[in-house]
């Protein structure tokens, strides 16, 4: 027989698979190239069996895994591989509707007697309790039907029909479909007892029509009294098939229920129309039904939520809430509990609720650890989570203990699972993140102060509190406190003391703190010898302290001040490149050329050689512009200028011009709101205005766009755009990271740095994301698309991120959004350590380091203001214009005989530099190292 429905399985596949074989008369050849092309399919199906199933065996929670190794053994027709893969899966995952309804049809195809039939039963029973599912419901029905001749089958029948219409008669759309399959059976049974035609019945007889009658009455009334979908048809039905009028109270009840379908209708085409997962229209519904407080609609509609959103931690979260406070039926409770830890097996929150809802409803002891150990085996994300089961379980424990005896089994069990937990961390966690989870050691502080407090054992309690302090704890504060505390309430003065001078001694963080607490004790219990003891050991220790942390400042004040050396070497090194440049012998006839770097730093730019008289005839149209450009340089334009030039030589001075002399436009924090910073575009990027013009409009009218350029006249690669609206402003930004000619574009808030120099735009999150994945280690060659391809497998993709360097170049990193941290935690699981283009990827939630911003000393303060950002001079920095306050001496001498434009000399020697500007303040210590680095 089990070869039989073999075969009818495989035919069964090959059909789904296949679609149906079209007729026709074939040739031999072809016949044989069908067969050998079925022959390697199968051996092909063979090979992915077994590779499937080896890799089931390396992670048996690849859910996709299971489902693609059942639907193979479906085709291949192996019956004994098949049922023991479904039950493996079913072990671990509650199974979909389509699943069991997939399995319960092929068992029903081959079940042949009773005892195969109580399997189906049985099997039945477990479909019904992963989901909410009407159609498993009317199934299981009917099949319970095809047993109504075997002994109390109708009864049966019966049984199942009402524990449907308890699990789904209430639902809106489906709910009908149950009640109307169960009054046709109980048509059916009417017509078995109807006496036949032309009989009288016996009195046995009309008093079982009679009992059927009330049966088939009872079923419309309760039906009428339920909000269901096409509930007027089923009203204009009960009229027709009863021979009495509909009574008042039912007609009363069929409006009431008629009314609360038209409030329910909204909320049923709302998911109607919705794309899965509908959470958010699952959530407004089970909102209105709390409102309407009918605990039986509202788990319903948990139930319909979670059938969809069976991977949502919170909806389970919430739903055994509700069951806890509400309902609390131990059954239905711990059922719930159940399942949702099953869905969700990652979320250490949904273990500890079910953990205390066993408590709670007095489960027995071995059920409870059983259910831990299981929570321990679940695959946590963070060492975090392990500590938190532990501390659950521990606290389940610690309420078992009577402490008002010395001794007791449950007292032994509570300090043994403290050893564990312990043990656990620092082996079992500690190995798989590299961390306890527990640096503070909460479940061994949690120990002391049990044994201190209900234990009255203040010996074990020092111990442990001492083990607390070698993990790197003692030189924290709080955390002698902490003990400091214990001791004053459950032990002695001179241990209090004993803390608290080895507090002083090792405290690194607070010490000033622990001394005060110190003092204030010795104060209020100690001696004098007491008292000088503590004032003496305070005051070496704060000594101490005081010298490292003047040593600690010196040290950041020295790396300041290398910071500092560096960089003036840096601008020696600019100088002297600049000065080998200007030593080059010019050609006969050639004038030097002003310098153009703006690199220099608070105005030192070096003064340019000024020409002489030209020679008549000896220099090309070149020198002519150099002329023209160093005047416009030195705003001295139009006086000096070569009256022999060309036209096309006043055309590439004008030109010039245009660049070097651009006007100022001040900064107006009123435009603020209407205005972008862009940058990080291409230098080599042609007429940039018109191109960003264009680039932005989509965002709204643009009143203008400004592009930095330099003083040769070369795109900086920043500019800022500024619209006639505010909206206009706001929606550019979403422009952000936009490619454009191969680089990322950054598009920012448009701030005065000068106001705000701390202001700093991140577009990313920099805290944990749990629906967000970061994966490192792909290779660079890796799309975007590649990427979605590797992970839609295991959920939602709702938005990748390749990161790239400013060049617009992958850096081998990427950022993954999933619609629900559930998606993103069986992504890690299945992802973490898999291979792209021969790269092992790396993946875990999203969640950067924290960004630090060390204080700065005041030495490093003081370099860092001899790096005045160049924005508080304008985009070029100091004009030609602003004299440097720099004293004569260290000023590099520009050539003596020098002339400026205007024929006087340059200023001399013995007359101090002028400025138009105030000069920038310093103190004597910064003139005196800066003539130290000369």
């Amino acid at each position: 027989r089990e070869a039989a429905a073999e075969e009818e399985l495989r035919e069964a596949g090959d059909s789904e698979d296949d679609g149906g074989e079209g007729g026709g008369d074939e040739d031999g050849a072809e016949e044989t190239s069908e067969e050998s092309s079925g022959e390697d399919e199968e051996k092909e199906n063979e090979a992915e069996i077994q590779r499937l199933e080896e890799q089931l065996s390396i992670n048996a929670f690849d859910y996709n895994c299971h489902l693609d190794l059942i639907k193979l053994l479906r085709q291949e027709g192996e019956l004994v591989k098949l049922r023991r893969a479904r039950q493996k899966m079913s072990e671990l995952f509650p199974l979909t509707e389509e699943i069991w309804l997939d399995w319960l049809k092929d068992e029903i195809r081959m079940a042949s007697d009773n005892s195969e039939r109580e399997k189906v039963y049985d099997l039945f029973e477990r479909a019904v309790k992963d989901y909410i599912c009407p159609e498993i419901w009317l199934e299981y029905a009917q099949y319970t039907i095809g047993g109504i001749g075997q002994e109390g089958g109708i009864e049966k029948v019966r049984s199942v029909f009402e524990r449907a219409l308890t699990a789904v008669g209430l639902h809106v759309m489906k709910g009908a479909a149950i009640w109307e399959a169960f009054r046709e059976f109980e048509n059916a049974i009417l017509e078995t007892v109807q006496p036949a035609a032309g009989t009288i019945p016996s009195p046995e007889q009309q008093q079982t029509v009679s009992a059927q009658l009330e049966k088939i009455h009872a079923l419309f009334r309760r039906q009428l009294g339920i909000p269901l979908l096409d509930m007027e048809t089923t009203y204009a039905e009960y009229e027709e098939w009863s021979e009495e009028p509909i009574p008042e109270a039912v007609a009363k009840n069929y409006k009431r229920a008629l009314q609360q379908l038209q409030r329910c209708k909204p909320y049923e085409e709302a998911l109607l129309v919705a794309e899965t997962p509908k959470l958010a229209e699952y959530q407004a519904y089970i909102d209105f039904d709390v409102k309407g407080g009918d605990p039986a609609r509202i788990q319903l509609t948990y139930e319909r939520a979670l059938a969809e959103n069976c991977l949502v931690p919170d909806l389970w979260a919430q739903y055994t809430q509700y069951l806890d406070r509400q309902l609390k039926v131990k059954e239905l409770v711990l059922s719930a509990h159940e399942r949702a830890v099953r869905n969700c097996p990652w979320t250490v929150k949904l273990w500890k609720q079910y953990l205390l809802a066993m408590e709670r409803h007095e489960v027995e002891h071995q059920l409870i650890s059983e259910t831990f150990e299981k929570a321990l085996n679940a695959g946590f994300i963070q060492a975090t989570d392990y500590v938190e089961i532990w501390q659950a379980y521990l606290d389940y424990l610690r309420r078992r203990v009577d402490f008002t005896q010395d001794s007791s089994k449950e007292l032994e069990e509570l300090r043994s699972a403290f050893a564990h937990a312990v043990e656990y961390l620092k082996q079992e966690v500690e190995e798989r993140f590299s961390e306890s989870g527990d640096p503070s050691c909460t479940i061994m502080q949690t120990w002391a102060r049990i044994e201190a407090r209900l234990c009255h054992n203040m010996q074990k309690a020092r111990e442990l509190w001492d083990s607390i302090m070698t993990k790197g704890n003692a030189k924290y504060a709080n955390m002698w406190l902490e003990y400091y505390n214990l001791e004053r309430a459950h032990g002695d003065t001179q241990h209090c003391r004993k803390a608290l001078h080895r507090a002083v001694q090792c405290t690194t963080d607070y010490p000033e703190h622990v001394c005060e607490v110190l003092l204030t004790l010795e104060r209020i219990e100690g001696t004098l010898e007491d008292w000088d003891a503590a004032v003496q050991k305070i005051e070496n220790r704060l000594a101490r302290v005081n010298e490292q942390r003047a040593k600690s400042a010196e040290k950041e004040a020295a790396l300041a001040k290398q910071e500092e050396e560096r960089t003036e070497q840096r601008k020696q090194t600019r100088a002297e490149k600049r000065a080998a440049k200007k030593s080059k012998k010019p050609k006969a006839g050639e004038k030097r050329k002003a310098d153009e770097d703006d690199d220099g730093e608070w105005g030192q730019e070096e003064e340019a050689e000024q020409p002489s008289k030209r020679q008549k005839g000896g220099g090309d149209v070149r020198d002519e512009d150099e002329v023209e450009d160093m005047e416009t340089e030195m705003g001295l334009f139009g006086r000096g200028a070569s009256t022999k030039a060309d036209p096309k030589s006043k055309e590439a001075a004008a030109a010039a011009s245009k660049w070097k002399d651009p006007p100022k436009i001040l900064h107006n924090r009123e435009k603020e709101n209407v205005t972008v910073f862009v940058s990080n575009l291409s230098y080599s990027m042609a007429e940039p205005e018109m191109k960003l013009r264009e680039l932005f409009k989509s965002c709204g009218e643009v009143a203008e766009v400004r592009p930095i350029f330099s003083n040769k006249g070369v795109f900086r690669g920043y500019c800022y755009v500024e619209f006639e609206e505010e909206k206009a402003a706001l929606q550019a930004l979403g422009l952000d990271r936009r490619s454009v000619d191969g680089r990322p574009m950054f598009v920012s808030p448009c701030v005065d740095k000068t106001k705000n120099p701390d202001f700093k735009v991140f577009k990313y999150s920099t805290v944990l994301e749990k629906h967000k994945l970061f994966i490192s280690g792909l290779p660079f060659s890796c799309t975007k698309e590649e990427l979605e391809e590797a992970c839609k497998a295991h959920g939602n993709v709702k938005d990748i991120r390749l990161v790239t360097n400013r060049a617009g170049k992958p850096k081998g990193l990427a950022y993954v959004e999933f619609e629900n941290e559930t998606q993103a935690s069986q992504a890690v699981l299945k992802m973490d350590g898999l291979t792209i283009k021969d790269h092992v990827i790396k993946v875990a939630i999203s969640n950067p380091p924290a960004r630090r911003f060390p204080e700065r000393s005041e030495a490093a303060g003081r370099a860092s203001q001899a790096l005045i950002p160049r924005q508080i001079y304008g985009a070029r920095g100091k004009g030609r214009t602003q004299l440097s306050m720099v004293p004569r001496a260290l000023q590099r001498q520009s050539n003596p005989t020098a002339k400026a434009a205007n024929g006087m000399a340059q200023n001399p020697p013995m007359l101090p530099p002028l400025s138009t500007e105030e000069p920038k303040k310093m103190s004597n210590a910064d003139f005196a190292r800066m003539l130290l680095n000369k």
